[in-house]
């Protein structure tokens, strides 16, 4: 609409700047970061806060608290919970959907105002005439829709990005128990073993006094020893490494982890169930990446439809009115319509990269599929190979006690001197230290395993669910 009066013009032009200033209902509010602020907070995560037992009774997992002791499922949790990685991957999945609303905004009217003088009026106490003109815009060919589906299947794959990240924080957790606990082991009976040699050596010295023992077999029992010390320092110095990069999984620091006792009973169980083929196929449909992929598929399929439909030009309503006091009090109405004429392209080159886009992306999908299954055989033939390993050492292991055992009872009855106990007993350890190498081999293929089908016999949809949903984005 437009006047010609200087007042109703002074009354209009405030009213129409107050609707513009008031269309923007969002308003910038500073959060800036203080890095000692949050070194502090870090430094003050524990194991034992409120928040955090409040997020285990959410996951069912019940018991003392403080609890007396942590496996893997609930220092699983306490990752979810505190891991600054996965809570920067849960805030990427978040902006992403904020995707969906910019996808959702229809495109905003606007307004002209185009003032003018007619000096033709000398007269005319007010010449001005101060059109006003609308602009309308209204997309065709339902480009909203597909572009609003577009969004939600980005913002699918970014869901199923995130959930990828949970399984990746669950492996690094396990990964590092694992390497605490291989560490911890490892020391114990690396110290067993140095008590074993020590007797050798001890026993060997008194037989080379006695002249019944040569220089040669006592160097080579003292190298033995002095080997296995050196091995003793250095497990020292993993098990240290380890247990800090325990704490750097779990997301917290260090002294968190102070007197905190861990369970290591999974480090024990090597289950049949993940080898079952019904889970193997689970897993070729079901895995974060490879229903990623099939959501980037489909976004680009909608992407694509978007770019044909954007093909057909929108249109532009522009409604306007003018009231020339100088012509007899005049009272003017327009209606323009606008929209693009498609002579000199028909929107061939964005639909030719769509399109190419969306062979990418079906390349992509079958890319991913194809690694799942060569990830999720091989994974089978590692756990295979690794518990017939297992099984095999454990084997040696009980002849080596039995050896062991029949030793002592000869060195009772005065049959062997304690030398051969001595030397039973160290192939005992050498024994020892072998069946954990292939213990621990084993859980780094059931690991792998874990990885490659990612079934809910490892990690709940529960834990998943709650993650995604009721997980704060900032932890204290």
């Amino acid at each position: 609409m437009a006047w010609t009066s200087h007042k109703l013009a002074r009354k209009f032009l405030p009213f129409a700047l107050g609707i513009i200033l008031l269309a923007g209902c969002a308003t910038y509010h500073p959060q800036p970061i203080s890095p000692e602020k949050i070194a502090d907070s870090f430094d003050a995560r524990s194991l034992t806060n409120e928040a955090l037992h409040a997020f285990l009774q959410t996951n069912h997992v019940a018991g003392a608290w403080p609890r007396p002791s942590w496996d893997l499922n609930a220092l699983a949790l306490v990752a979810f919970y505190y891991q600054p990685t996965f809570a920067e991957a849960r805030l990427q999945w978040t902006a992403i959907q904020a995707s969906v609303i910019t996808a959702g905004q229809r495109p905003n009217p606007s307004v002209t105002f185009t003032p003018a003088y007619d000096n033709q009026i000398p007269d005319n106490p007010t010449p001005w005439i101060i059109p006003v003109t609308l602009d309308i815009p209204i997309e065709t060919a339902g480009k909203r829709g597909k572009r609003i589906a577009e969004a939600n299947e980005l913002s699918d794959a970014a869901r199923w990005d995130f959930i990828s990240a949970a399984w990746q924080t669950r492996s690094q957790v396990r990964t590092a128990l694992l390497n605490y606990y291989d560490a911890r082991e490892n020391e114990s009976l690396l110290v067993r073993q140095e008590v074993a040699q020590s007797n050798v050596v001890r026993l060997l010295e008194g037989q080379l006094n006695a002249g019944s023992a040569s220089d040669f077999d006592v160097t080579q029992a003292r190298v033995a020893l002095e080997t296995t010390q050196l091995s003793v320092q250095d497990t020292l110095g993993q098990l240290n490494q380890a247990h800090a990069a325990l704490a750097a999984a779990l997301g917290v620091p260090l002294h968190a982890l102070d007197g905190v006792e861990f369970s290591f009973e999974d480090m024990n169980r090597f289950p049949r169930d993940l080898t079952k083929p019904e889970v193997r196929r689970q897993a070729l449909f079901n895995r974060a990446d490879v229903r990623s992929a099939l959501a980037d598929y489909a976004a680009s399929q909608s992407a694509l439809q978007l770019e044909i439909a954007n093909q057909y030009p929108d249109i532009h309503l522009g409604p306007g009115y003018a009231y020339n006091s100088g012509n007899a009090g005049d009272n003017q109405f327009q209606l323009g319509v606008t929209m693009d004429l498609p002579i000199l392209n028909h929107n061939e080159g964005p639909v030719a990269e769509a399109e190419a886009k969306r062979k990418q992306a079906a390349a992509h999908f079958l890319s991913v599929q194809a690694a799942a299954v060569s990830q999720i055989d091989s994974a089978l033939a590692g756990y295979d190979a690794a518990l017939n390993e297992s099984a095999t050492a454990k084997s040696l292991l009980v002849n080596l006690q039995k050896q062991l055992d029949s030793t002592r009872e000869q060195a009772k009855m005065g049959e062997v001197d304690s030398l051969a106990l001595a030397d039973a007993e160290s192939a005992y350890c050498n024994g020892m230290q072998n069946q954990l190498g292939a213990q621990i081999k084993a859980q780094q293929a059931l690991g792998a395993l874990e990885d490659a089908v990612q079934s809910p016999l490892t990690l709940s949809s529960e834990t998943l669910d709650t993650v995604q949903k009721n997980l704060s984005t900032t932890q204290p």
